[in-house]
């Protein structure tokens, strides 16, 4: 069996993009930059109220976008999900495929079902609002794990976006059972401010008694410890955070990022640009990091090369990077 840099698990979804105005996206009552979880008659109405707009298909998820960026840099990664027996299924096991992602997947063992969409809504000033309708992928449960591959990776990454449903949690409490036995290195993503604000014990179950890295913004680290809805200095939610986790990012846009690599805290400057689209930028941001930190780089270099894959994406459509301007980023940071 392979040995892979980063094993993730995490919703399986295709994700359908349109850029729209402010104003349809208050006509469409949208909660602005925001996941929000919909059911299937909510995902045609708004495809209804769409109609006639460009769109953009792609393979998505947040962990999956994370196994595609550290694939596209030269890391193994596997990554577990679930998807039905469906065009839009089989495109998407196709894609990982495509990027030369590992999957407990395979377009003949395909459930029937809906595979999971997401609805994301670009507005001008480059904010995405996510409406996610899950489909087949709520029902994703321990089955979907490969212990094995779990055991032998290096490192293990959970999206935050499981902890809604209690199958897909479970999947996430035991991946996360199963890398602390085997000593696998446990990194976990806060997601979305949402999954931190209504779902917080959730992921406090995911945590046990630590981790070895988390991937936040600095609203869902704020939040996580209920320190935004008061007047907390960036200096509060950094010590809260170290309380969980042995080292972590935290990610602040434009002001660029501070991580904690377990000693020292570090602060990364954000190169300026002009934003089109912040789609995706976390997951990339993580996924490269990883990469770094599965290939000998320091934790600065590991900063470094994610702010800089992350802002390139930021200027561009879509949830990834191509393959070809991730190498470039990477060969720049010596990755």
């Amino acid at each position: 069996m392979t040995r892979h840099n980063v094993y993730g698990v995490g919703n399986a979804l295709v994700d359908i993009e349109y850029e729209i105005s402010e104003e349809t996206l208050a006509d469409l009552a949208v909660d602005k930059s925001l996941m929000t979880l919909i059911e299937e008659p909510r995902h045609h109405e708004l495809l209804a109220k769409l109609e006639g707009l460009s769109a953009n298909r792609c393979g998505g998820g947040s962990a999956a976008n994370t196994m595609v960026a550290a694939a596209q840099l030269g890391s193994t990664a596997f990554y577990s999900c679930k998807v039905a027996n469906d065009e839009t299924g089989r495109f998407f096991v196709d894609d990982l495929a495509h990027n030369g992602v590992d999957t407990n997947l395979d377009n003949d063992r395909l459930e029937d079902g809906i595979t999971g969409k997401c609805i994301i809504l670009i507005t001008p000033d480059a904010e995405r609002s996510m409406n996610t309708f899950l489909g087949i992928t709520r029902e994703i449960g321990v089955a979907a794990l490969d212990e094995s591959a779990i055991r032998d990776a290096e490192h293990l990454y959970i999206e935050g976006y499981l902890v809604p449903e209690v199958d897909a949690r479970a999947a996430a409490v035991r991946a996360a059972e199963i890398a602390r036995a085997a000593g696998v290195p446990i990194a976990l993503t806060l997601s979305d401010v949402n999954m931190v604000k209504f779902f917080g014990d959730g992921l406090r179950e995911i945590i046990g008694d630590g981790l070895d890295m988390v991937f936040a913004n600095e609203e869902e680290a704020r939040e996580m410890f209920g320190l935004g809805r008061g007047t907390s200095s960036l200096s509060d939610t950094v010590e809260a955070m170290k309380g969980i986790a042995k080292r972590f990012a935290i990610t602040r846009s434009e002001k660029g990022a501070v991580l904690f690599d377990g000693q020292d805290l570090i602060e990364i400057e954000a190169e300026p640009v002009t934003p089109v689209n912040a789609n995706g930028a976390g997951d990339v941001y993580a996924g490269t990091f990883l990469h770094g930190l599965t290939h000998g780089m320091s934790f600065a270099g590991c900063g470094a090369l994610a702010g800089a894959c992350a802002t390139t994406l930021v200027t561009r459509t879509g949830a990834r990077l191509d393959g070809e301007t991730t190498r470039s980023i990477g060969k720049r940071y010596g990755a």
